[in-house]
């Protein structure tokens, strides 16, 4: 499938960033859209981001926007808590739908499941798992997005292949081009701007940096399209 060309949305300008830490994150365990809750560590990661989220807003007119999960929602109202605007929620905005491997791990999809495993380690579509197909997280999010008021921009807190999804539908990028870009981390975050007629990547999976010496020990590295 060919994507459809660049994108008109009410807002000019969109910080798409992703929820901090959860304990299946850190266990490698695959979420998409079950709905286990922050850790520690990413409470942490979600009050010392914010600010720093904030900051990149440039006192420009926000909307903020997030994934009704509860990962994505308690990572979000740290920023409300500082804009002091309301917070709007929308399913749309959920992580991509893995099917039958929600809450398994790397490990065990690989021995239950060899030949998806196979399949989704080579950017392939993934057969017989169900859950959603690519293009379809990336229609869904963008059917949200046209419905935000028109601000100067808009922040969306959502998950890792979500977020992916996204980026890779906004820049127009082919479904050959996937992971092109390397995924968010957890609390990291990615800026676009639509300029002359199109969207275009002007940071990415930029973070607050580590927590504060006395935090509660170091991110995990994670790919977003897996743990979500």
């Amino acid at each position: 499938m060919t994507p459809a060309g660049p994108l008109d949305l009410p807002v000019p300008r969109l910080v798409v960033w992703r929820h901090g830490r959860t304990g299946w994150n850190a266990a490698g365990r695959f979420q998409g859209q079950l709905d286990p809750p922050l850790d520690e560590v990413g409470r942490a990661q979600a009050a010392h981001a914010a600010p720093h989220v904030l900051a990149a807003l440039g006192g420009r007119e926000t909307v903020v926007v997030s994934s009704d999960l509860v990962r994505a929602v308690d990572t979000a109202r740290e920023l409300t808590a500082l804009t002091g605007t309301e917070l709007r929620l929308d399913e749309r905005l959920r992580e991509h739908g893995m099917g039958s491997w929600e809450g398994l791990t790397r490990e065990e999809i690989a021995q239950r499941f060899p030949e998806q495993m196979a399949d989704w380690l080579a950017g392939r579509p993934v057969r017989g798992r169900g859950g959603e197909e690519t293009a379809a997280v990336a229609e869904r999010v963008l059917s949200a997005l046209q419905e935000l008021p028109p601000v100067e921009v808009a922040v969306v807190v959502t998950h890792g292949g979500t977020s992916g999804r996204l980026i890779e539908r906004l820049l127009d990028l082919h479904p050959e081009q996937r992971r092109l870009f390397g995924p968010l981390g957890n609390c990291a975050w990615s800026e676009l701007a639509r300029q002359s007629g199109h969207w275009r990547l002007l940071r990415h999976n930029h973070s607050a940096g580590p927590l504060p010496e006395g935090d509660l020990g170091p991110r995990p590295a994670q790919d977003a399209d897996a743990v979500g």
